[in-house]
């Protein structure tokens, strides 16, 4: 079995690219072991200043692999693998299934999906849980969970309300139909539309990279948790973290480097 997620590092940057092109990248427990695998080892290395995630072959991913799911269960194992993606590790809300996805929305640094091809169920999910989308124009994004009389459970529901109208999440979810990428943008499921989305992705992850990693890891957590955060609790967290960022030396390099209209030298955080 060829390796299901493969991750290249280069200047900063996690190149991350789901690896199944045979099967549109779906989603087999080796897909799930491998995402949720690449995301947490990134997380704990402090070189990695952005992540672009993207699929080998003709698409982003097809969502669950339904037949290699039956196939397992055809072979008395179905109740351990469905225990196994419902398993959740001590402090973390998410399951396994749903660490897919939100592995990629508690990364601390800014992950760009780039999608092409289609992005059906969890493949649609998975990429909800980047920062940013680049998407190309002809790609096919789908709630696809309701064709097989399912709901979106791989926190699709959670980053749905956050990115596109209530009544929009509900239309999508009741009915499963496919948004082109140009729509996907005028909706706010995608952010920009691209025709080659992943070298998009890849430019806009070398300028992120090029910025404080201390500022924006700050930016990447006082955002996410603004959402969900009371007003006197926002303006609190913004303070807390701008106070750990003026006068360390990142924040004075960069003002350095402006000053004297030179490339910064960031250092990587501990």
């Amino acid at each position: 079995m060829s390796e299901r997620v493969t991750v290249t590092i280069e200047q900063g940057v996690a190149d991350v690219r789901l690896n199944r092109p045979d099967k549109l990248n779906a989603l087999d427990m080796a897909m799930f072991e491998g995402l949720v695998g690449a995301g947490r080892e990134l997380a704990r290395n402090r070189s990695v200043r952005a992540v672009v995630l993207s699929g080998e072959g003709r698409g982003f991913c097809a969502g669950l692999d339904f037949a290699s799911f039956m196939s397992m269960a055809g072979g008395g194992t179905s109740e351990t693998r469905s225990a196994s993606l419902l398993d959740r590790d001590e402090g973390v809300a998410a399951n396994y299934a749903q660490q897919a996805a939100y592995v990629w929305m508690s990364l601390p640094v800014p992950v760009i999906a780039a999608v092409h091809g289609v992005a059906f169920g969890g493949g649609l999910q998975i990429a909800l849980g980047a920062d940013i989308r680049f998407v190309a124009p002809d790609a096919q994004l789908s709630v696809m969970e309701i064709k097989w009389g399912l709901i979106p459970d791989m926190t699709g529901t959670q980053t749905l309300r956050h990115l596109v109208r209530l009544d929009v999440a509900k239309e999508l979810s009741f009915t499963g139909r496919i948004v082109s990428g140009e729509e996907a943008e005028r909706i706010g499921l995608a952010t920009h539309v691209a025709a080659h989305p992943r070298e998009a992705a890849l430019a806009l992850a070398r300028e992120i990279a090029g910025k404080s990693p201390h500022a924006i890891r700050a930016g990447k957590q006082l955002l996410n948790e603004a959402y969900r955060s009371t007003l006197e609790g926002g303006l609190r967290l913004e303070e807390k973290l701008q106070l750990s960022l003026i006068g360390s030396p990142n924040q004075m390099e960069a003002v350095q480097a402006n000053l004297q209209k030179r490339p910064p030298q960031f250092e990587d955080p501990e």
